[in-house]
């Protein structure tokens, strides 16, 4: 499959919304047709709605969100770094998932997953206990920055990666046997990948290098898998795709710094991209990893 077979128009990006001061966590709510991003800074959270092309507040005051992704119900599953917490949010109520492991708090969640299973993964680096403008200070009180896994409610928490610096984005293979982790920060910014084992999927195992970024593009940071297994990254010049093998097919230029990704629209196939200030869209072919039964 070519780069073009994926994106047919690679500089079709349109801008669809501005006004945040840094965009992270981009999520496609099917029942409203809206976008649902965070503005970590301005500490609130911004819809974008399909029926009217018009950007609205959904809510403010929201401890420093980040990431979210769809619950199996619809919901919505999504990172506090204020609270320094995973969260659900159903039609505007918010309660805690998860907040501590062993007794001590977590960092600041970054970005989520819910397997089919119903499980929830997440990302667990300082950012928003070590940057000013994206939470509050305070102590890596486990000592370290892992991938952690829970049940829906928050049962049975536990550490499944612990060999990454700053682990950021992260997505499933559409198997769900294999998950994929941006490395953001260190010596060695790279997108790793893990297979799932164990009786309940709950183990991840051969911790690899899959892709690097090229010089210039910075880091990974989000990253979505697509239902052919296609890699697609965030990066400081807009969005890198690789194929299943680590391959590099091809790249979306941005005018701004690409945070996070997702798909949606009604079909599934638009690419939304939040970029620093502003959301921005692009036709695709393909569909979320997720969208695979």
């Amino acid at each position: 499959m070519s780069f073009t077979d994926l994106v047919p128009d690679p500089g079709a990006v349109e801008r669809i919304a501005t006004g945040s001061t840094w965009a992270e966590g981009p999520c496609w709510i099917p029942a409203s047709r809206t976008l649902r991003w965070s503005d970590i800074p301005g500490d609130r959270i911004l819809q974008w709605h399909a029926d009217s092309g018009e950007t609205s507040v959904y809510a403010e005051g929201v401890e420093f969100t980040n990431g979210r992704t769809l619950d199996r119900d619809g919901s919505v599953v999504q990172c506090s770094h204020g609270y320094r917490r995973v969260e659900r949010d159903r039609d505007g109520v918010v309660t805690p998932i998860v907040d501590a492991w062993d007794g001590v708090r977590l960092n600041s969640p970054n970005d989520v997953v819910v397997a089919r299973d119903g499980s929830v993964w997440f990302t667990d680096p300082a950012y928003g206990i070590t940057q000013p403008r994206e939470g509050h200070p305070g102590e890596r009180e486990y000592g370290d920055h892992w991938v952690f896994r829970c049940g829906p409610d928050g049962a049975d928490l536990r550490p499944v990666a612990t060999d990454l610096d700053e682990p950021n984005g992260l997505a499933f293979d559409p198997t769900e046997q294999v998950l994929y982790v941006a490395s953001s920060s260190g010596d060695d910014p790279v997108i790793r990948a893990y297979d799932r084992r164990g009786d309940r999927g709950d183990l991840l195992k051969n911790g690899r290098v899959f892709a690097r970024l090229e010089p210039g593009e910075g880091a990974p940071d989000g990253i979505r898998v697509d239902v052919h297994g296609n890699v697609w990254s965030s990066s400081h010049r807009g969005v890198v795709v690789f194929d299943r093998d680590g391959t590099r097919l091809g790249e979306i230029a941005v005018p701004e710094v690409t945070a996070n990704l997702c798909f949606g629209g009604d079909d599934g196939t638009t690419l939304f991209l939040a970029a620093t200030t502003s959301i921005y869209r692009i036709a695709t072919t393909t569909r979320d990893a997720a969208a695979v039964s």
